[in-house]
């Protein structure tokens, strides 16, 4: 039986100063923004950014390209739609002007592999500096935007308090957080003092979920949802179910693969460049022009296999019968069309399987969201394999491609998800003391080294602080006690805990040696453990010191924090909950 989900409203402000909030979703393709003025005591409402410089098209969808261009000298000359401006394009091309598209997509980690290689940057451009240049604009239209809509008073009134919230895919991790927090500093949107209370991050999924929420989609009693947040560059899949309570909770571990829509366009330029190659129009000028306006109309309309998709190019005097060219339109049958889509769609089905598989709950429904669910033919084909397996399959009816940002600002307003399931196992790198009695120890003798009191250990040991797929309530704090021996006591002063995270298969990984290449450093907290340093002891005419801590890893939301804790005269202290990527001390467990 499908119920209305009874989702609470959104209350009142309880601030007691008005305050700006805005989202932006920077896609790989397109970006949008959406923002909420704060007053105390009334409730806040969502309102897009419907219009910016150069777009012909306005309201509700309105989304800009995600595109940038430099002249030589790297400096910013046109973005987003004033970038697609015949004049510019014209000046552009006489003047040596370099455009960047698909940036986001140098901003993932290693660990989300593509199909293709995307576009370099300019060899005086990092990613950082690009997102920052785009967030800039960004951030100046939205500006420009609410002192028309909203006056200027009302800007001057709110620019002080304002605070960031920037969505990013489900497989971004804290390395990608901080590039986009350091962004947002070298754009001007905030200092660096006030960037860690007033830059907060959802993922696309989340952000997604929210979307849906608000526009009320059904939900079925005791049964899960999944949400496909189908973009440009990744597809996002998050599974929830709703507690007695109206809140939401993850049931599954996130997925993020690199299938979204710039995939399916990159698959119909290498067919091009195939077919054409031969032919008078097998330039790498003519296929980039018929590519990208297959990318920018036929994709969108393409709907069934049996009917051909015609791309418009050229004047009724291009023609080439043998390549499928008439009156300066290419004919292309819909079953190679059908190729382009395939593999993103088979990778969808294949993760929603997976989540439902895995899921701690019965999962009934799948509710796709962002532009590339737009996609009558995504939709039409992930619905015709779906539902035969018991899921129903649907849209939210609204603008699906802006989802994103306005689904980031109810996270930030409305906050529906009360726990999350870890994507990944944390933990630290230590040394055990050694045991001969266990094998494990025995192997790794050769790498045993002595610590100032005599205790022999074991290092590259692996502790565990929280296991992948364990499910987390908000404000959950994970801790492991451990021990530093040094006879230095100046060791004490600046004392840093790496954390770590394992990717591999094992449920209780032990030592970083085994999986080598499943490891990596996560981030590094530090601590001043200086007045509670103590002495352990004498060995052989020298003191020796060690002090007990424990390392803190907290689950406030979609951003993960951890401290290091200690005990001084009897109450605990911690470090700032900040992560610094850097190298650390070997830790004792």
């Amino acid at each position: 039986m499908q119920l209305p989900n009874n989702t609470p409203n959104r209350k009142p402000y309880d601030g007691s100063v008005r305050k700006l909030v805005i989202a932006f979703d920077v896609g790989t393709t397109f970006s949008g923004v959406s923002y909420a003025i704060l007053d105390p005591g009334e409730v806040p409402e969502t309102q897009p950014v419907t219009s910016f410089p150069a777009q012909a098209k306005v309201g509700g969808s309105a989304k800009i390209p995600s595109i940038i261009c430099y002249d030589k000298e790297g400096k910013v000359r046109a973005v987003g739609s004033e970038a697609e401006e015949p004049a510019f394009i014209e000046q552009a091309e006489d003047e040596g002007f370099v455009t960047v598209s698909w940036f986001k997509l140098h901003l993932r980690p290693e660990s989300l592999k593509l199909e293709f290689d995307f576009p370099a940057l300019p060899k005086n451009k990092t990613p950082l500096m690009v997102f920052s240049d785009f967030l800039r604009y960004l951030f100046e239209c939205t500006k420009s935007y609410i002192q028309k809509a909203n006056g200027t008073l009302v800007w001057n009134s709110v620019q002080p308090n304002i605070d960031f919230i920037l969505a990013h895919p489900n497989g971004w991790e804290i390395a990608q957080q901080a590039q986009m927090r350091r962004a947002a500093i070298m754009a001007g949107l905030v200092s660096e003092a006030e960037s860690q209370e007033r830059v907060h991050f959802v993922t696309e999924g989340e952000a997604s979920l929210h979307f849906c929420i608000q526009r009320k989609i059904p939900l079925e009693k005791d049964k899960g949802i999944i949400i496909v947040d189908a973009g440009g560059g990744t597809v996002d899949l998050s599974a929830y179910c709703q507690t007695a309570l109206g809140s939401f909770e993850e049931i599954v571990t996130s997925r993020c693969i690199g299938q979204g829509s710039v995939f399916v366009g990159r698959r119909a330029h290498s067919y091009l460049q195939e077919k054409l190659k031969n032919s008078r129009f097998g330039s790498e000028q003519d296929v980039q022009l018929i590519a990208s306006i297959f990318d920018a109309e036929a994709k969108h309309t393409f709907r069934k296999s049996e009917d051909s998709v015609y791309v418009k190019f050229g004047t009724f005097r291009d023609r080439d019968p043998s390549v499928d060219i008439k009156s300066g339109q290419l004919k292309l049958p819909g079953c190679v069309v059908e190729t382009f889509f395939e593999p993103s769609i088979k990778a969808i089905i294949q993760a929603v399987k997976e989540q439902r598989s895995e899921a701690t709950t019965s999962i009934g429904a799948v509710f796709l969201a962002g532009g590339f669910s737009a996609s009558d033919w995504l939709f039409s084909s992930l619905k015709n394999v779906l539902e035969p397996l018991g899921l129903t399959v649907s849209r939210p009816d609204a603008h699906l491609n802006k989802a994103v940002a306005d689904g980031a600002l109810s996270y930030y307003l409305d906050h529906f998800v009360s726990a999350r399931v870890a994507r990944l196992t944390y933990g630290t790198d230590c040394a055990r003391p050694y045991n001969p009695s266990n094998i494990e120890h025995m192997r790794r003798r050769h790498t045993m080294t002595t610590r100032p009191s005599g205790r022999q250990v074991i290092p590259s040991a692996f502790s565990t602080i929280i296991s992948k797929g364990v499910l987390v309530h908000e404000e959950t704090e994970f801790k492991e006690h451990y021990v530093l021996e040094s006879s230095i006591r100046s060791a004490y002063n600046h004392v840093s805990a790496d954390i770590m995270v394992y990717r591999g298969r094992s449920s209780c990984p032990e030592w970083t040696d085994v999986e080598p290449r499943m490891f990596s450093t996560w981030g590094t907290v530090y601590a001043d453990l200086s007045d509670v340093v103590e002495i352990s002891g004498i060995r052989d005419g020298r003191i020796y010191f060690n002090a007990d801590f424990e390392v803190v890893i907290l689950f406030g939301g979609p951003e993960i924090k951890a401290q290091v804790s200690w005990r001084e005269n009897g109450k605990e202290k911690r470090s700032p909950a900040t992560i610094v990527c850097e190298q650390i001390n070997q830790l004792t467990k």
